[in-house]
């Protein structure tokens, strides 16, 4: 194929003169258009020897009409990984490069290839041509590349003396101490380099590596921003050291972020590390990356000490997460220095961090009074209430405080620690966003009394998360919590964790109040649920919410509680008085709520006069006909909703009630997006049908999501829902979930029956697993699709149906008049379509040529090689399609039709995404079939990704 190719190319140059005329016209208009709109992009996505032509033809073309030279900015982006471009095709890519002089701004993205150092060298030979690059951007991730092309690369980019702006990705690659020597070592040529970011993760360089890497970047005296990304390198005490050492050298650089986690560097190496840092003058921005490194108290200390020399620092970021630092006071000595820090992020998590090492912190903080922005990680450590207090005392001098994040998740800190915690914070009077993280301590109501307190006088606090989940603080601590919170009269936007806390009556109530007087507060999330809670506390809470006249939107998880009838009455008429609420969700069951506190729920909510969103969670309650008939009643006196979720499964509602339920929401005739979780109900074919009946006087609906899944509503509730959805005629999206069900061939076909007059449908999804369809139920379901013309996405579940051959060609027979379906999923596993209906389906698809993205999975169908075959014929003719997916599993396709399985997809020219699942075929494949058939799918031209699963 590639000498023909070759051939013709040749024939093309030299024979065809008047081809060749039209040709150099066409890339003269390229040309002439790249230069006025100053860039020029090749989106290749081919093989390699095609990239080869085609670059020597671009050559050919650039030197017989000089016009390259007037190109000034050339953007050239080859853009999708893994096309399984090897060395040949990498050289001649470099080769096709070299004659564009002019060049200035390059990306390449050639990621998960198979270069080899031989393609990097062919690659980086042509681009030591480009004299005139000024930015690079090269990706080689996962090509294979060693210390030869590493060496290369270094070598061919030294040419490249006027580069400002270089980024090279070489993750997972092969490259050891050779390799990152050479690679850096003509760095010094690049006198105008500035800006420089170099990805090595997962290769060996080790200390020797790192020595010559660090030597190469010394040289590079103008650098002011660089970022090395060195982790999982084998890299010792000895190579931090002497990276330390050379980056010293760069005197101009301003930022600097070195990602050296998990390595083996120990706390000489971190020390030593740092102990470079007193000569990094200039530097202003330092994020150091030294997760799982074995650093002790000493490496800690000893890397601070440093960093407290670099005293133009003004943002800091060092994460020493999974070591051993234990008790490091040099943290205090060393950081304390930093005093023009404005932002400072620790990640000290999991660290055997206990009173001394939480004293140093305090200590540090003391002096860091420039600080701004804070946030520290120190969760899973050692900290009790003495060390929580010292850290409290450090913030005290931290006046300067706006924007404050502590997680100390999973310590030992009590009641004497949270109230100094609270304390401390009392007096950042400046902080305007607070999040503070404490679950899985033993704060008990003195502690979170102490700490409300401490946050009333943060009065300036505009955002606050609190999470205090798993505490005991009772009623005493959530009350003392709410009066210190209504002291915060500025908050807009308050997160309050406080479930499995033993809040009753007393606490909710108080805390309700306390919050009421937070009368800016505009977003509220409220974590209550598995306390005990019951009517007095709902009430009360809802009384004090009532209050918060700007509330645009709460979310209140209270379910697991006690509030009963009296308290969702309560509650409900307390909400009414946040005039401003448009969004709400509320989490309500679990509360032994029964059917008269439902009719009340539904009536309250109606008050509501601006609520627009509404959620509610009321599965596994128990509710049966009157509850639902109830809570539907109350709803529908909710006219001006327009988006609508409620969560009803696993209850007991029976025809009776999903129809009142529907009767009630056909009166909010502006409802435009509606979401019923019904299932594992009791609704069967008379509730189903009342429930379509209903819902067809939403003349509003453009979504519905209905979810009927295990209700028994058989063929005629599954005619009769859909029948009664005709009337929705701005219906746009629909999904239904009608799995195990008892639907047969009789309800399949009025389904589609019923949907086919619903024109204006783009989105549907229908669920229909585990049901009775067979071959008569699944081509009637099909016929609904000539009438949808509209559709552009559909999504089919039609597993274990007992549909065979007829049935699923049916099925798909009548897609052929959905011009604009772009988007297929259709899933028949479990079913008996053999062959023939394999055949079926491609002949149907073959038809759908607007077909973009495909999800087939047929696997467990008894399909053989001449399924295969007809299947694959049909899918040649979807011309348009990008991304295929297929699930072949558990049938006979056998040896031969393995082999064929890539023959139809040729004619797919676009395809850049095939996904083969081959899983549990009678057929085992070893290693060299695995390899020809991936080699036969290769050959599609623009095939991007290729993933083949065996098991």
């Amino acid at each position: 194929m590639f000498i023909s190719f070759l051939f013709g190319l040749f024939l093309f140059y030299f024979s065809s003169n008047f081809i060749y005329f039209l040709f150099v016209c066409l890339f003269v208009c390229l040309l002439i258009y790249s230069i006025l709109h100053f860039q020029l992009e090749f989106l290749l996505l081919i093989n390699q020897f095609l990239i080869i032509s085609y670059f020597f033809f671009i050559l050919s073309f650039s030197l017989t009409n000089q016009l390259s030279n007037q190109v000034n900015i050339f953007f050239l982006k080859y853009l999708k990984r893994g096309n399984q471009i090897g060395a040949k095709g990498a050289s001649g890519l470099g080769t096709g490069l070299s004659n564009c002089t002019n060049l200035s701004n390059l990306t390449l993205s050639l990621d998960e290839n198979k270069i080899y150092n031989e393609g990097v060298s062919g690659l980086v030979c042509g681009l030591s041509n480009c004299t005139n690059l000024s930015n690079l951007t090269l990706c080689l991730d996962r090509n294979q590349i060693g210390d030869v092309g590493a060496s290369s690369l270094g070598s061919g980019l030294g040419k490249c003396v006027n580069l400002y702006n270089l980024k090279l990705n070489l993750i997972q690659n092969q490259i050891g101490a050779i390799g990152a020597s050479g690679l850096s070592s003509y760095f010094a040529n690049c006198t105008n380099l500035s800006n420089l970011a170099i990805h090595l993760d997962g290769n060996q360089i080790g200390d020797e590596g790192i020595s010559g890497l660090g030597s190469g970047l010394g040289k590079c005296t103008n650098l002011s921003n660089l970022a090395l990304h060195l982790s999982r390198n084998q890299i010792g005490a000895e190579g931090a050291s002497v990276l330390g050492s050379c980056l010293e050298k760069c005197t101009n650089l301003k930022n600097l972020a070195l990602h050296l986690q998990e390595n083996q560097i120990g706390d000489e190496g971190a020390s030593g590390l740092g102990s470079y840092f007193s000569n990094y003058t200039n530097l202003s921005n330092l994020e150091l990356y030294l997760d799982e490194d074995q650093i002790g108290d000493k490496g800690a200390s000893g890397l601070c000490s440093s960093l407290g020399k670099c005293t133009n620092l003004s943002n800091l970021t060092l994460y020493l997460d999974a070591n051993q630092i234990g008790d490091a006071s040099g943290l205090d000595f060393g950081l304390g220095k930093c005093i023009n820090l404005s932002n400072l992020t620790l990640w000290l998590g999991d660290n055997q961090i206990g009173a001394e090492g939480t004293s140093g912190f305090g200590s540090c903080l003391a002096k860091c009074t420039n600080l701004s922005n804070l946030t520290l990680y120190l969760q899973k450590n050692q900290i009790s209430d003495e060390d929580a207090s010292c850290l409290s005392s450090g913030l005290v001098n931290c006046t300067n405080l706006i924007n404050l994040t502590v997680y100390l998740n999973y310590n030992q800190i009590g009641s004497i620690g949270a109230s100094d915690l609270g304390s401390g914070l009392g007096k950042c009077t400046n902080l305007l966003n607070l999040t503070l993280y404490l679950v899985g301590n033993q704060i008990d109501y003195k502690g979170a009394s102490d700490l409300g307190f401490g946050l009333g006088k943060c009065t300036n606090l505009s955002n606050l998360t609190l999470d205090l989940s798993y505490q005991q603080i009772g009623d005493k601590g959530a009350s003392s919590l709410g009066i210190g919170l209504g002291q915060c009269t500025n908050l807009s936007n308050l997160t309050l964790c406080l479930e499995y806390k033993q809040i009753g009556d007393e606490g909710a109530s108080s805390l309700g109040s306390g919050l009421g007087k937070c009368i800016n507060l505009s977003n509220l999330e409220l974590y209550l649920h598995r306390n005990q809670i019951g009517p007095q506390g709902a009430s009360g809470l809802g009384s004090g919410l009532g209050k918060c006249t700007n509330l645009s939107k709460l979310i209140l998880h209270i379910h697991g509680n006690e509030i009963g009838v009296e308290g969702v009455l309560g509650l409900c008429s307390g909400l009414v008085n946040c005039n401003n609420l448009s969004d709400l969700t509320l989490q309500l069951y679990e509360n032994q709520i029964t059917e008269e506190g439902l009719s009340d729920l539904g009536f309250n909510l109606a008050n509501c006069t601006n609520l627009s969103n509404l959620t509610l969670y009321l599965l596994k309650d128990e509710i049966g006909d009157e509850g639902a008939s109830r809570l539907g009643f109350g709803l529908g006196k909710c006219t001006n909703f327009s988006n609508l979720t409620l969560y009803l499964y696993k209850n007991q509602i029976g025809a009776q009630g999903i129809s009142s339920l529907g009767s009630g929401l056909a009166n909010c005739t502006n409802l435009s997006n509606l979401t019923l979780i019904l299932s594992e109900n009791q609704i069967g074919a008379e509730g189903a049908s009342g429930l379509g009946s209903s819902l067809g006087k939403c003349i509003n609906l453009s979504d519905l999501t209905l979810d009927l899944q295990v209700n028994q509503i058989a063929d005629e509730g599954a005619s009769g829902l859909v029948s009664g959805l005709l009337n929705c005629t701005n219906l746009s999206n629909l999904k239904l979930y009608l799995n195990r069900n008892q639907i047969g061939a009789e309800g399949a076909s009025g389904l589609g029956s019923g949907l086919r007059k619903c024109t204006n449908l783009s989105n549907l999804t229908l669920f229909l697993n585990v049901n009775l369809i067979g071959e008569e139920g699944a081509s009637g379901l099909g016929s609904c699709f000539e009438n949808l013309i509209n559709l552009s996405n559909l999504q089919i579940y039609l597993q274990d149906n007992q549909i065979g051959a007829e049935g699923s060609s049916g099925l798909v027979s009548c897609l052929e008049k959905c011009v604009n379906l772009s988007n297929f999923t259709l899933l028949l596993h479990g079913n008996q379509i053999g062959d023939k209906g394999a055949s079926g389906i491609g002949f149907g698809l073959g038809k759908c040529t607007n077909l973009s993205n495909l999800f087939l999975g047929i696997h467990g169908n008894q399909i053989g090689l001449e399924g295969v075959l007809g299947l694959y014929q049909g899918l040649g003719k979807c011309i348009n399609l990008l991304d295929l997916e297929l699930w072949f599993g558990r049938n006979q396709i056998g040896d031969e039709g393995t082999s064929c399985l890539s023959s139809g997809l040729i004619n797919c020219a676009n395809l850049t995404k095939f996904t083969l699942h081959l899983l549990q075929n009678d057929q085992q494949f070893n290693k060299s079939q695995k390899l020809k058939l991936k080699r036969k799918f290769i050959k599609s031209k623009r095939l991007v990704v290729l993933e083949i699963k065996y098991q």
